[in-house]
């Protein structure tokens, strides 16, 4: 049975749905405009010129992406994150709007999953914060696995944590790499278009299907 826009030869999941997995920055958070403040200053304290909107050229959940994108010597980047992570500390990124309401009413029928390339800290310190802890039965960060998106390990692990076999399963995500991670993965996966940074690279990324807004997830998943 095909959901939403579907390609290839894939349907949604090739067995009964049982977990969800998200991304968190710009899936569930509404962070971009934290993440371009916090770059901003911290170019600036680099001494580097940099243009905001060239964030949403190179943007990556590998931010490395983004150092090489300005010719930051790896030398740098230790320094770059330490800053980046002072600026950002600042900042109060919301959640998108209604991604309370899609996670609680999904919790209800499925095993939820966090699957990020944020680190330990300030992500599980954000979903804390913002009530969502108790409702993801495993959530798998960045710093925690030695290699980032694309790459599939770490949803590799959430979905070893859960217990399911990959064909139960979907992972939600904003951008390419969230594609490419899940499909390496055996993973169906759910594009979301409206806040992505990058939605044209997203629509040609081919998830088995798109969503304007989480939103739409429920209804998506409602014969699943």
């Amino acid at each position: 049975m095909h959901i939403g826009i579907c390609y290839d030869r894939w349907v949604l999941t090739r067995k009964p749905l049982r977990a969800v997995l998200f991304d968190w920055d710009g899936t569930l958070l509404n962070s971009f405009k934290a993440d371009t403040n916090a770059y901003s200053q911290m170019f600036r304290s680099l001494g580097i010129s940099w243009d905001p909107a060239a964030l949403s050229q190179h943007y990556s959940p590998d931010w490395h992406n983004v150092y090489r994108a300005v010719n930051l010597p790896p030398e740098s980047w230790g320094e770059a994150d330490r800053l980046w992570r002072r600026f950002y500390a600042a900042e109060r990124p919301l959640l998108q709007t209604g991604a309370r309401r899609v996670v609680q009413t999904l919790a209800q029928r499925f095993t939820l999953g966090l699957v990020s390339g944020g680190s330990t800290l300030r992500v599980r310190s954000q979903i804390r914060a913002l009530g969502l802890q108790p409702l993801f039965s495993v959530a798998i960060f960045g710093d925690r696995v030695p290699r980032r998106k694309p790459h599939p390990l770490q949803l590799q692990l959430a979905i070893g944590q859960l217990g399911f076999e990959p064909a139960c399963c979907v992972y939600i995500g904003d951008a390419p790499e969230d594609v490419k991670m899940a499909r390496r993965a055996g993973v169906a996966v759910v594009g979301v278009i409206e806040h992505s940074p990058v939605p044209e690279k997203l629509r040609a990324s081919r998830p088995n299907a798109l969503v304007n807004t989480i939103a739409e997830l429920p209804k998506l998943f409602a014969q699943s």
